[in-house]
């Protein structure tokens, strides 16, 4: 741990132009809030204190910085507004005899790395300066304050665009909201910042200026890629960042070993697990805590949330969400997994199948037009295609059992709860209210009765019943 470092995250801000009832830094990047990227590479710097200032929403934004970085220290921002504000409350939470070194982070500079930032401190404590900015080059600088430099290059001043001359507004270089501070210099100009300006605001970029007034070493360092200091201030950007950190992600897991054919319409969050020798096929989105082992292939067109795809497994436009698909197993096309589904080792979900709370052992099969919930199947079984089981009763649902090596008929339903003992069938079109014994025969089919000349009767000058005329003729009377 650096006992020499403390960090300020800025979790305050209400985010108004993302025009949402959910608070701007919550909005989901890449399967985690937008802060909680801040908080994980604050996190990696393994510095002896992180604080996170919060204001607008403040319970549900504490909630998430506590969740993410458990020990995190959250500071509540007062009336009074402004950077200023926040990094002179969340410094009085620190301890008195802290004499490192303070970064502050904006909560919504979510691309902006640990190996980034540790650069800049290295920087910053090699130079000896009492405060360092990162900035950045923008083609288009339009709306960000641009850094001044005297005529040797060295960091002079941080002007606002509102501020600047047209000179000035040519400037390329812009302040990215990143600093450095030595602790103490930073405790005694943050005692001289006021709120007499137009925003009636405490503004942090003041204490970079008093700080260069008063002699101090102050330092500008640019980052090699703008976009690693870009904010989310609008859904636009939001939009735009989940690109940029998606193509890093996807490009990540090719170059450890995976198979992605179109990187373009592949989406991977970042916790999801994928090992060597997997293949992504176009169309796929991998959510959450999802894990898929070596040999398995996903896509195309398929989702999957907080799941499990085992060795060697196929997986093909399926959605599924909290399931376990075990190796070698057959998933698709068209399959619906729900919460709960646990498919075993070389088991097959087929085609237009419907799973929910559903364990479905080594070897078996489910493979067409079928729903099966609340239900435990065992080994080397298959259900018949077009089969149901009807779990719910209308008021709690129930659970069904269907042995090992059980054969069930097309069509049949499954009235829960209902026992199927190993080794028994069921015959096409068979209602299960009762349980079958291991190696019985499951029928309830009534006889199938033919009514000649039905059709002649009651549907008289149909197409059908032309058809049925001309058959009748050509094979002789039919008795009524």
């Amino acid at each position: 741990m650096d006992q020499q470092l403390a960090i300020i995250v800025l979790a305050a801000g209400q985010g108004t132009r993302m025009k949402s009832a959910t608070p701007k830094l919550l909005h989901p990047l890449a399967g985690s809030p937008i802060v909680s990227h801040v908080l994980r590479t604050a996190q990696a710097l393994d510095a002896a204190h992180v604080i996170a200032v919060v204001r607008h929403e403040r319970d549900r934004v504490a909630a998430e910085v506590e969740a993410t970085l458990p020990g995190c220290v959250v500071v509540d921002q007062d009336e009074i507004p402004g950077t200023g504000r926040a990094v002179e409350q969340a410094l009085a939470a620190l301890p008195a005899d802290f004499k490192g070194e303070v970064l502050v982070l904006n909560g919504d500079v979510p691309l902006l790395d640990a190996g980034t930032l540790a650069a800049f401190l290295e920087q910053h404590r090699g130079h000896a300066a009492q405060a360092s900015v990162l900035s950045a080059v923008y083609d288009d600088p339009s709306g960000y304050g641009r850094i001044v430099r005297d005529e040797r290059g060295a960091f002079h001043r941080i002007v606002e665009q509102k501020d600047a001359t047209d000179d000035e507004r040519g400037i390329a270089e812009i302040n990215a909201g990143i600093y450095a501070f030595g602790a103490g210099a930073l405790r005694d100009q943050l005692a001289n910042l006021t709120t007499d300006n137009a925003q009636g605001e405490k503004y942090l970029t003041d204490v970079i200026q008093h700080l260069r007034e008063a002699g101090s070493e102050v330092e500008a360092v640019p980052v090699v890629q703008p976009w690693l200091v870009a904010g989310i201030n609008d859904r636009a950007q939001l939009s735009e960042t989940a690109a940029r950190l998606n193509a890093l992600i996807v490009r990540g897991w090719q170059l450890n070993g995976v198979t992605i054919e179109d990187p373009a319409t592949t989406w991977i969050d970042l916790d999801v697990k994928i090992e060597p020798d997997v293949t992504i096929r176009p169309g796929t989105q991998l959510k959450g805590a999802t894990v898929i082992a070596t040999g398995a292939v996903v896509g195309p067109d398929t989702t999957l949330v907080d799941s499990e795809v085992g060795a060697n497994a196929e997986v093909k436009r399926t959605d599924a969400t909290l399931s376990v698909i075990g190796a070698g197993a057959s998933v698709g096309p068209f399959a619906f997994l729900r919460p709960g589904t646990v498919l075993g080792a070389d088991g097959k979900i087929g085609t237009f199948v419907e799973t929910k709370n559903a364990r479905i052992g080594t070897g078996s099969k489910v493979p067409h037009l079928t729903y099966v919930g609340d239900a435990t199947i065992g080994e080397d079984s298959n259900i018949g295609a077009g089969s149901i089981f009807a779990n719910y009763d209308g008021v709690r649902k129930h659970h069904s059992d269907v042995g090992s090596h059980v054969k069930t008929g097309a069509h049949g339903v499954f009235v829960a709860p209902v026992r199927i003992g190993d080794g028994a069938y069921t015959g096409a079109g068979t209602v299960v209210r009762h349980d079958i014994p291991a190696g019985a025969l499951g029928v309830n089919v009534a006889p199938q009765r033919n009514i000649e000349g039905w059709v002649r009767k009651h549907r008289s000058g149909t197409a059908a019943a032309q058809a049925a005329e001309v058959a009748e003729a050509a094979s002789g009377p039919v008795e009524d």
